[in-house]
């Protein structure tokens, strides 16, 4: 085995941890599987621990943050290739340390994914686009998607949407977000137009759900709480049943086909408050339109508009880029 091999030098370190340190095997092998993880991530990358640099270390990290990794074991994977390279360090294997001056994962900002406004209107249309979609799932699928981007909403806060919490004339609804804290967001005239044409000929034809002239069809309470009437859902599937997180999930990602994007539910609540700070909205009403107890939790849109602000201006600036010699 070649002493600069992966392998070796994960196999010293373990001896380290067990003889000197004297750790015991349970902690030997949450440090192996962490090191182990990095060690196959820098060998997709051609790289070995031995050569890996400081960027291959933010990478891994960013890598496990897009995976929905939790901090706290992004922080305990971190900590565990300290340990290896000031071993490396110590055994005089390496010069640098690749962790040197890295972040620990809480003070990360990871900037959230929104789609490009083209995107949006794209995929707003897709549910429309969609060969031999059903009329009435068609419509209500639009008029999901045009209340997820006008008001920010959540996949639980649009499914347990209520007919009571919908104010259509007045232009918004009234929304139970976390810690079933209400808040009031606005629906902006797309959203309106869509909403009138779903309830006037979408909803009422899933209301009363697939017809089949073989099997006597019995009248429906229309007001029984998740069907129809002021105390139903507001978005509902056929025959007036609660809509699944995975049907709308999978809704969004099919509609979100159309602009060449595979989005989720919440690219768009991204979508919307990343569209609102690029026209100047300011903050704290973006916070209130999301629901951020925090304006901290909002601030991080300002991130998401600065890097799309430079992008654009590096494509159309005359001046962004030095003059060829």
């Amino acid at each position: 085995m070649p002493a600069d091999s992966n392998s070796r030098v994960l196999s010293d370190f373990t001896d380290y941890l067990r003889i000197e340190k004297g750790l015991a095997q349970l902690s030997i092998s949450a440090y192996t599987a962490d090191i182990l993880q990095f060690s196959e991530f820098l060998e997709k990358h051609k790289r070995l621990l031995l050569t890996a640099r400081r960027i291959d270390v933010r990478e891994f990290l960013q890598q496990m943050f897009s995976h929905q990794v939790d901090p706290r074991s992004v922080g305990r994977k971190l900590s565990a290739l300290r340990h290896l390279y000031r071993y490396l360090l110590l055994d005089k294997r390496m010069e640098g340390d690749p962790t040197l001056d890295i972040e620990t994962p809480k003070q990360w900002k990871v900037l959230p994914k929104a789609l490009a406004r083209d995107e949006m209107e794209a995929t707003l249309a897709g549910p429309a686009s969609q060969v031999g979609a059903d009329p009435a799932l068609a419509l209500r699928d639009r008029a999901m998607l045009e209340v997820f981007y006008a008001g920010a909403l959540r996949v639980s806060e649009i499914i347990g949407a209520k007919m009571e919490d919908l104010k259509l004339e007045s232009g918004y609804m009234l929304v139970r977000g976390k810690g079933d804290k209400e808040r009031v967001v606005p629906l902006g005239k797309s959203a309106q137009e869509v909403l009138t044409k779903y309830l006037a000929e979408a909803r009422p034809v899933l209301v009363q759900g697939p017809k089949n002239p073989k099997v006597s069809q019995k009248p429906r309470d229309l007001g029984r709480p998740g069907v129809g009437g002021q105390g139903g859902c507001l978005f509902i599937a056929r025959s007036g049943k609660k809509l699944t997180r995975q049907r709308v999930w999978q809704m969004v990602r099919a509609a979100s086909a159309a602009s060449g994007r595979k989005a989720s539910p919440h690219m768009l609540r991204h979508s919307c408050a990343t569209h609102m700070v690029e026209n100047g909205a300011d903050l704290r009403t973006v916070q209130t339109i999301l629901g951020h107890a925090d304006i901290s939790t909002t601030q991080v849109y300002t991130h998401v508009a600065l890097d799309r602000l430079r992008t654009v201006y590096q494509k159309h600036h005359p001046r962004a880029k030095a003059k060829q010699a």
